[in-house]
């Protein structure tokens, strides 16, 4: 009996986490408001990265498992936390948010690193998420003109995360590597 193909799950973890940030930063930049983000941050970028980071613990892919699990949580946390301060539960002073972003920029350090030896495509767009949040770190902490500056920079970031996932569906379609996604940045 034949094997039967399996899919992977990262291709909807990227999708998740390029949509919902890119979402995002459409609002941090001023072009929109903030209620498509707390839907998407809840479903997409939280339920579905999150139901795809467990679906990477059955392919043995440590770092899809802890990344994609990981930033569907981050979603979840933050929707729940613009509706909290919606509607005065619990309620997130700007530096409460700032110290949030803090401890998930010491969290995208580790990973981070570990994109280094994985390809070039994942090192720059962990690369470009790091300097996103430190960018964000720095907004809520005295220079809230860089929230404009990280959303514009924070795109990209979705954009890359979106490469990677159209290379592995493209891979997948074409029966061949369309997309190349570069050699690991450390050897």
């Amino acid at each position: 009996m034949a094997e039967q193909k399996l899919g992977n799950p990262a291709v909807v973890g990227l999708a998740g986490f390029g949509l919902t940030t890119m979402v995002l930063q459409f609002h941090n930049v001023g072009w929109m408001g903030l209620g498509p983000v707390v839907w998407l941050g809840l479903i997409f970028g939280g339920l579905a990265q999150m139901i795809a980071g467990l679906q990477e613990m059955k392919t043995g892919n440590n770092f899809g498992y802890c990344a994609f699990t990981a930033y569907g949580c981050f979603w979840i946390a933050l929707a729940l936390l613009l509706i909290g301060n919606h509607y005065d539960l619990y309620t997130s002073s700007k530096t409460d948010v700032g110290w949030f972003l803090i401890a998930w920029t010491m969290f995208t350090f580790i990973l981070w690193i570990g994109s280094l030896r994985i390809h070039g495509a994942l090192a720059l767009t962990f690369t470009l998420l790091l300097i996103g949040f430190i960018l964000l770190d720095l907004a809520h902490f005295g220079f809230p003109e860089l929230t404009v500056v990280a959303g514009y920079e924070l795109m990209a970031t979705a954009a890359m995360a979106w490469y990677i996932m159209a290379h592995i569906i493209f891979a997948d379609v074409f029966g061949r590597d369309v997309l190349p996604v570069g050699r690991p940045w450390i050897a």
